[in-house]
């Protein structure tokens, strides 16, 4: 459904949990689930609307969902964390204002108290820090803080797919300690997770030449605002796109290119290195030729 220029759609895994709780004959508690994951996800876009990010599609999935924006890997890690919190936020309000209800003895007690778990199991999980749920982007943006942005991707990946292997584990633990069943719903939900990581760490490259395409609309936007410029010092024969590898992603960079006896050859702009990595066709060329 297309609303307000943004596709909502519902992902094949929420789909399959739907189905089962209609065979179970579980429509209350589908319907809940549903309403709780919409709600969760408007958080999001709201925030995300606030600080003007293009939102194209958001896909809900049991847990919660996944927004495809424009900027995706080019907005700044104060926004992206406001961002990822404010899922979670509206499980926190609305438990509370279950809470409060049972306390009040309106409606059913029992119902209250499942609405409020449901809550509470929705915004915790979220928080496991795994990519793509909110934990994992907070864990990011974190990273991003600390190392370059190929760096922080790069470790994002693997501690995610680490992650969802022990989180799959976990679904047999019952059966190993309590003679219980495997635990269907979290076994489906790790698979996910590390078949999602799994297919980033084979689309890394094309998630940073993403972060990179929009680190011009980045650099020039703070750059009007007297952005102070952090420094990257690099030899001659340094490769472009080595260079490149060096970018922060919450810092405007100046490039300085210096001999081994620490001779500056010239200044370069972050700009003008990526006009010039997209334009040419050699991504391998020495970033001193750059230098005019």
């Amino acid at each position: 459904i297309k609303f307000r220029g943004i596709v909502w759609s519902v992902h094949p895994l929420f789909v399959i949990v739907m189905l089962l709780s209609a065979a179970a004959g579980r429509f209350a508690e589908l319907i809940t689930l549903f309403i709780l994951v919409f709600v969760h996800e408007l958080g999001h876009v709201v925030a995300a609307r606030s600080f003007g990010w293009h939102i194209r599609e958001v896909k809900l999935l049991p847990f919660g969902g996944v927004a495809e924006t424009e900027e995706a890997g080019g907005m700044p890690t104060r926004e992206e964390a406001i961002v990822a919190l404010a899922g979670p936020l509206q499980n926190v309000w609305m438990a509370a204002l279950a809470w409060g209800i049972g306390q009040m003895g309106i409606g059913d007690p029992a119902w209250a108290n499942e609405l409020v778990e449901a809550n509470m199991l929705i915004a915790l999980f979220n928080m496991i820090p795994i990519h793509p749920l909110d934990g994992g982007k907070l864990f990011q943006c974190l990273l991003c803080r600390l190392m370059t942005y190929h760096l922080a991707l790069a470790w994002t990946i693997r501690i995610s797919i680490a992650l969802s292997l022990i989180l799959a584990v976990s679904a047999f633990i019952q059966q190993l300690w309590h003679g219980g069943g495997i635990q269907l719903n979290v076994l489906t939900i790790a698979i996910f997770l590390l078949a999602t990581n799994w297919t980033q760490r084979r689309h890394m490259p094309f998630l940073f030449i993403r972060f990179l395409m929009n680190r011009e609309r980045y650099a020039s936007k703070h750059m009007n605002r007297g952005a102070r410029a952090a420094p990257i010092i690099v030899r001659p024969e340094t490769a472009l796109h080595a260079v490149l590898k060096y970018f922060h992603r919450d810092a405007v960079h100046l490039v300085y290119v210096t001999t081994a006896r620490g001779e500056l050859l010239g200044i370069l702009p972050e700009n003008e290195l990526l006009h010039s990595f997209f334009a040419s066709a050699n991504p391998n060329r020495p970033v001193a030729e750059l230098i005019i």
